[in-house]
């Protein structure tokens, strides 16, 4: 009986240890079935779950608009006064809601396309109307002196004057954002006479796309490999300022590590930037990693010298020492624009002290990508700028011959967002989450029983082996005493 107990117990090690063995195996077994998986159906090709949602975004996108009121125009043409600003927003419009077109499979695993830009009024998301009105800078009249060569001057203010123009003006929200005739132009006779903040937009695009797909190498997924045709940019006249880095923010490549910096490049700035990994966050139940735009992103290249190669204006950024403004006129055909974060977040204070109504927060006006990190695919997104209009004294054009020192002057920030839909969201919990979850509780079921089956038969084992040798004992010494008893 005693043998096969001992028999029972030695098997009964045997299979918890298997048990134990088997579930540490499944450890890298199943995290190679699901990274198989990942990279199967993560590649940008026809036929996989990627490209049906690459092609057309599988969520709502939307850009939210705050305008930047002047509530005293006549002070600051006439005196010279600080510009008193109020915000008024969001106005709310879906975009990126036409599927990419132009789509061509290249031969070295790229593929090249067009996003349409388009533009939809979300009134339900919005604290007004598009014919709301909005007192705001006259774009020709601020914008025209930094593109018009000195000889022309007195021409433009001619235009000025001739059309009753000034350096501010009251239009709707619509014709502020998307385009209007403007008078001073058409009296220039200039082929196009509109403009607008965003001027043209409909029915346009920011060039062709050439991406990897990630077929062949999955780390190259969505990666950038030229924009307009080109490997690099020609904005900034520098090597490394003229990088396009990284994706277009949309999707990165899978499997994330957090100790790395997210690159991506952006049109709307005509750069690449890095996020930098901030918290790790649960977004409707699936893990996600947070990545934020930082400080030194737009950091004068006294406290960030790769920046140095931005800096094209060292006159009115004061030498290159004015942190938290790009000026992007290389890419906007001369024009004084310079984009910021919202309310001049992380941005010098001279530009905040400059205008009465700049109240930066970093929650909500920073940048920032919630990304999950095993597929690489954004989940929440907040991508957050500032539009501004450089404004220069002049003597040739009277409505800006009062202004006493350059400034720069906000117009509009948006908030361009996308969160991933709870249909969305069951979707990948069902396809990657849970299928994680259930490997993981196999495994540490397999794990946890087959410990606990080895450990209970080995004490077993070695419980009847202390009893049997205390039997033992007892028997050989009973003998001796027999023995004993007999020999007296």
């Amino acid at each position: 009986m005693s043998c096969n107990k001992n028999h029972l117990l030695t098997a009964g090690a045997f299979i918890g240890g298997l048990l134990a063995i088997l579930g540490g195996i499944l450890i890298p077994v199943g995290n190679s079935i699901i990274e198989d998986n990942v990279k199967k159906e993560a590649v940008i090709e026809n036929g996989t779950v990627a490209y049906e949602n690459w092609v057309l975004a599988g969520v709502p996108v939307y850009r939210q608009f705050w305008l930047f009121n002047v509530n005293n125009p006549l002070e600051i043409t006439q005196n010279g006064s600080k510009p008193i600003l109020r915000q008024k927003g969001p106005y709310t419009y879906r975009v990126r809601y036409l599927p990419k077109i132009n789509i061509t499979v290249n031969l070295n695993n790229t593929i090249s396309f067009l996003q349409p830009y388009c533009a939809y009024f979300e009134p339900g998301l919005s604290v007004g109307t598009e014919e709301d009105n909005i007192t705001f800078l006259n774009l020709a009249v601020a914008g025209a002196p930094s593109i018009l060569p000195p000889l022309l001057l007195p021409l433009l203010n001619n235009a000025i004057k001739q059309t009753n123009s000034s350096l501010f003006q009251t239009r709707t929200v619509k014709e502020m954002l998307w385009g209007y005739e403007d008078p001073v132009l058409k009296q220039l006779r200039l082929p196009d006479p509109h403009t607008g903040v965003f001027y043209p937009y409909n029915g346009t695009a920011d060039g062709y796309y050439n991406i990897f797909t990630g077929r062949g190498n999955i780390e190259k997924l969505g990666i950038i490999d030229r924009w307009q045709g080109k490997g690099k940019l020609t904005t900034w006249q520098d090597p490394y300022c003229d990088m396009i880095n990284g994706t277009d923010g949309s999707v990165f490549p899978p499997f994330i590590d957090k100790r790395k910096l997210l690159d991506f490049f952006s049109s709307d700035i005509c750069r690449s930037v890095s996020a930098e990994y901030e918290s790790s966050r649960v977004l409707k139940g699936i893990p996600v990693y947070r990545f934020m735009l930082p400080s030194k992103t737009f950091a004068s290249p006294v406290d960030n010298p790769e920046n140095k190669c931005y800096c094209k204006d060292p006159r009115f950024t004061r030498n290159c020492t004015m942190a938290g403004i790009l000026d992007i006129s290389g890419c906007k055909e001369g024009m004084p624009v310079y984009i910021s974060l919202p309310h001049f977040l992380y941005g010098s204070e001279a530009l905040k002290e400059a205008i009465d109504g700049m109240e930066p927060n970093e929650e909500e006006h920073s940048t920032f990508l919630d990304v999950e990190p095993v597929t690489g695919i954004s989940l929440n997104v907040a991508k957050r700028l500032q539009v501004n209009i450089a404004v220069r004294p002049s003597s040739q054009i009277e409505v800006l011959s009062n202004i006493k020192e350059p400034i720069l002057f906000p117009l509009v920030w948006l908030n361009e967002t996308a969160t991933v839909d709870d249909a969305t969201a069951e979707e990948l919990k069902g396809a990657l989450i849970s299928t994680m979850d259930l490997l993981e509780t196999i495994q540490m079921t397999l794990i946890g029983c087959g410990c606990v089956i080895f450990l209970a038969c080995i004490i077993s084992l070695c419980v009847l082996k202390k009893n049997k040798t205390k039997k033992y004992d007892q028997s050989k010494e009973m003998t001796d005493k027999g023995i004993s008893a007999n020999h007296f």
